[in-house]
């Protein structure tokens, strides 16, 4: 049974790319987005599986939802939250240039809040030390095999498992799917541990962050990228990332490369706004320049 509702942001609001970074590859099969412009994504909440349909209607200024399954209720009352009515973009206030330049252009994209701290978690697991492309096959293989159908509409499209299900899939599927063992073991103590970390949705900065990093193999990196989802987090800064340093470092003080403490150091002033920043900063295409080599796939299928 389709349940509907309609709601009006009241501000500029960009719904594909304020959802984009939920997206986990072009071949997401818990994500899916459509000509009509609308997303489309599966989820396994506190009130069952759901399915969730977002369509902008700009020229009425509101967005229509329409939610499938157990958890229709629960995605339909966080619709406002994933569209980033409780992120305060203006809570950044910027001089003259090319940051508040790059924050005007993106006055519609606002930081989602899923509440969904697994959802996120799992997916980041995925990806650490390993390229994009391995880690979204990954995923898609394993949400393949041991997700659970989208009710409604959504053919092809997946739920993750649950955090009994995660836990139970087999070592050798983990090496099918190019999941070395490291990652995979850090998955199964992360779902065993479920309860107690989906209780980070609703804290602050510090103590979000603490709880998740006290699992082993789960570290700032992956603790960032999960928050920035779950919680909307403006603050939470992806420290280890490849990319990141050299990209602030060459926007800030045009510094063609930097590590972690050089970028923290460059982001202090922003804090706590940390995140949003370096969002903008990806905006204004500000790369630095590229001399080493590239992070090149592994394949652990084999070993």
């Amino acid at each position: 049974m389709e349940a509907v509702r309609r709601w009006r942001p009241g501000f500029p609001l960009d719904v594909a790319r304020t959802l984009l970074p939920l997206r986990r590859g072009p071949a997401d099969p818990a994500y899916r987005s459509t000509g009509d412009g609308a997303v489309w994504r599966a989820s396994r909440t506190p009130g069952g599986i759901g399915t969730l349909r977002v369509l902008p209607r700009p020229a009425a200024g509101e967005v229509e939802a329409s939610a499938w399954g157990p958890g229709a209720d629960w995605l339909l009352d966080r619709l406002p939250a994933l569209l980033g009515a409780e992120d305060a973009p203006e809570a950044l206030v910027l001089p003259p240039g090319p940051l508040r330049d790059a924050q005007r252009r993106t006055a519609g994209v606002r930081l989602t809040r899923t509440g969904l701290v697994l959802e996120s978690l799992v997916p980041a697991i995925l990806e650490q030390k390993v390229t994009t492309d391995e880690a979204y096959r990954a995923w898609r293989l394993l949400l393949r095999d041991f997700g659970t159908p989208a009710p409604g509409p959504a053919e092809g499209m997946r739920v993750a498992p649950s955090a009994r299900e995660w836990a139970l899939v087999p070592s050798w599927e983990w090496h099918r799917a190019g999941v070395d063992p490291k990652r995979s073991g850090t998955v199964v103590r992360a779902v065993r541990l479920a309860p107690r970390l989906e209780e980070a949705s609703a804290m602050g900065h510090e103590e979000a962050f603490a709880r998740l990093t006290a699992v082993p193999g789960i570290g700032p990196w992956t603790a960032a990228e999960t928050l920035q989802r779950s919680n909307g987090d403006p603050d939470a800064v992806s420290v280890g990332d490849f990319h990141l340093p050299d990209l602030v470092g060459w926007a800030l003080a045009g510094r063609p490369r930097s590590d972690d403490a050089q970028m923290l150091a460059l982001l202090e002033p922003y804090r706590p706004q940390r995140h949003r920043v370096c969002r903008l900063l990806l905006a204004t295409a500000a790369h630095a320049p590229r001399y080493g080599p590239r992070l090149t796939p592994n394949d652990h299928r084999h070993r």
